[in-house]
């Protein structure tokens, strides 16, 4: 009877481990096969990160390419990323989503690894805030989408003003749909409902991110 227990918690060992490797392998082929396109900026796609994982998540951060058509997943909603519950493994970063909601803030994001933490705004992300009930912008209902410097110069060759004060003017206030790729923002694990729930720090729904968002549209106010 050991025995048999002894070997029934080895093969459980195994499949984590191989669980493991699998998803890591996942993530990596991910930001690997998107990192393609032109980018003139000095920071490298995995920007200045020394740890392997948080160099992967800057890859996938700094996508430079759009999802095709078959990569959407049509399943995402913004209701659906808000659902509470731990969502860590709820979607894949190698699908595209499109989702609405209303903009309740729009503002330069952080100094962060994935922009070589650079202090110029033109080169950090714009953090947009994206909530379901304009009149309970609670400080955890919310989703994060986020335009990326490599996204801001591509739309910038087609003509169109993606800096973050642009977007502002345009896009506060009002209901917009986006697009772009999935992104499992691990570094904020601990700030999200869904994975530390009732967490003293916690500033938003879930990990779960459009980012880079690759297109943005205004649109009617859902009825």
């Amino acid at each position: 009877m050991k025995r048999t227990i002894n070997l029934l918690l080895l093969l459980i060992a195994i499949g984590a481990v191989a669980y493991f490797c699998y998803t890591k392998m996942q993530v990596s082929d991910a930001a690997q096969s998107t990192e393609q396109g032109t980018y003139d900026g000095d920071c490298p796609p995995e920007g200045t990160a020394k740890e392997y994982d948080l160099q992967q998540l800057n890859r996938l951060k700094n996508k430079a390419l759009p999802p095709t058509e078959t990569d959407f997943n049509k399943d995402v909603t913004t209701a659906k990323m808000l659902a509470p519950g731990n969502d860590r493994d709820r979607w894949s970063v190698n699908k595209g989503a499109e989702i609405s909601g209303y903009v309740a803030s729009v503002k330069v994001g952080g100094v962060e690894t994935c922009n070589c933490k650079t202090k110029d705004p033109e080169h950090r992300d714009t953090h947009i805030e994206l909530v379901l009930d304009p009149m309970n912008e609670g400080t955890t209902s919310k989703v994060i989408v986020e335009v990326t410097p490599r996204i801001r110069q591509a739309m910038a060759a087609k003509g169109e003003d993606w800096s973050t004060r642009a977007l502002r003017d345009k896009l506060l206030g009002r209901w917009v749909k986006v697009k772009g790729w999935m992104l499992f923002d691990e570094e904020h694990e601990h700030q999200a409902d869904n994975t530390a729930p009732n967490g003293p720090h916690n500033w938003r729904g879930t990990c779960w991110e459009i980012h880079p968002v690759t297109s943005i549209e205004v649109i009617d106010r859902p009825i």
